[in-house]
């Protein structure tokens, strides 16, 4: 039987090293995502950072909120990679609770400041602006709307506006009211807009098609659902937004976002996923499929859209919405949420 040198043992032992690191480095790279954007929307840009690289994706879905809360509860066990959440406070829940990473400058920087992490610790990806929805045969925006939401408040507007509380958008859209003009205007307008019998919808869908219809002539909504009406049905479709402007809440432009969790061992993957959602097919899919606007410099929004650096939205930091409780409170003393 031949024998082995101690050398020969060392060199097999150094081969079979290296085949199991090349096979580690292979297609069985598995990246954990928690998506606070829901499956209909964002999974078939899952599947193609996937097609795309090889690496595996594992999603968990769920809201923003509730993401965040999970991932606070798991701590450093959490099986996340990556979070890619809907809303920028719960994005600021997690930053300031020291859960996510430092992203690199490179990711940073294909953004305007104004849409990511003050401390570099996530990066928005898309985004959508609140906007008055009108009825064009009832409204001339030029002459009718006022210039700011406080305006809505009027006697004028009693019965004639639509408004969706338990809407995550409108809740965000009030933390923002908060923390631009404090929690005693916020408080005032809520309970202003109630008394002015603002109507109820239970999400942004129904309040577009009611303006449509005339059943309302105003509504607080995201822009991007008008355009999805319009794609569908038209340029006949009775409805079109209207863009505040102003630099109050009501022109507030929320962020979705991405951000890298701390306690991963995966963070390359992690970091060249969020790479993707910046990356020109990604932001053409988000301003051709979800009808948002493109964050990443470079790409254009769809449609008649105004361009992004026209909004003139509030001036604060997207992860100061992170106060979500205090707002739910404030909305619920005010009578408008259960």
């Amino acid at each position: 039987m031949r024998r082995y040198t101690p050398r020969a043992y060392l060199l097999v032992a150094a081969l079979l090293a290296a085949i199991v690191a090349l096979a580690s480095c292979g297609g069985d790279e598995t990246l954990t995502v928690y998506s606070g954007r829901s499956e209909s929307l964002v999974a078939p840009l899952l599947e193609s950072f996937a097609e795309d690289t090889g690496i595996e994706i594992r999603v968990k879905y769920a809201s923003s909120a509730a993401i965040a809360s999970t991932i606070l509860e798991e701590g450093s066990n959490t099986p996340a990679d990556v979070v890619f959440l809907q809303e920028p406070g719960s994005l600021g829940v997690l930053s300031e609770a020291g859960v996510l990473a430092r992203l690199p400058d490179d990711l940073l920087d294909r953004v305007d400041a104004q849409f990511r992490s003050p401390k570099s610790e996530w990066v928005g990806v898309s985004g959508r602006a609140r906007t008055i929805v009108y009825n064009t045969a009832n409204i001339d925006p030029g002459r009718d709307l006022p210039d700011s939401i406080e305006g809505f408040t009027a006697p004028a507007w009693k019965g004639r506006v639509g408004w969706a509380p338990t809407n995550g958008s409108f809740q965000a859209f009030v933390t923002a009211f908060r923390v631009q003009k404090g929690d005693s205007a916020a408080r005032a307008w809520l309970e202003g807009m109630k008394a002015n019998d603002a109507q109820l919808y239970p999400k942004n869908t129904p309040i577009v098609a009611a303006a449509a219809q005339g059943e309302i002539d105003v509504g607080f909504v995201n822009h991007y659902y008008v355009e999805r009406f319009l794609e569908e049905e038209g340029p006949g479709f009775g409805a079109r937004n209207h863009f505040l402007g102003g630099g109050g809440p009501g022109a507030l432009v929320l962020a979705a976002g991405a951000g890298v969790i701390e306690a991963s061992d995966n963070s390359g993957a992690a970091e060249r996923f969020i790479e993707y959602l910046l990356s020109e097919s990604a932001q053409k899919y988000f301003a051709v499929e979800t009808h948002e606007y493109p964050l990443a410099a470079g790409v254009e929004p769809e449609g008649d859209l105004p361009p992004l650096g026209s909004l003139d939205p509030p001036d604060l930091d997207l992860g100061d919405l992170s106060d979500l409780q205090a707002t739910l409170a404030l909305m619920r003393e005010v009578g408008v949420l259960q």
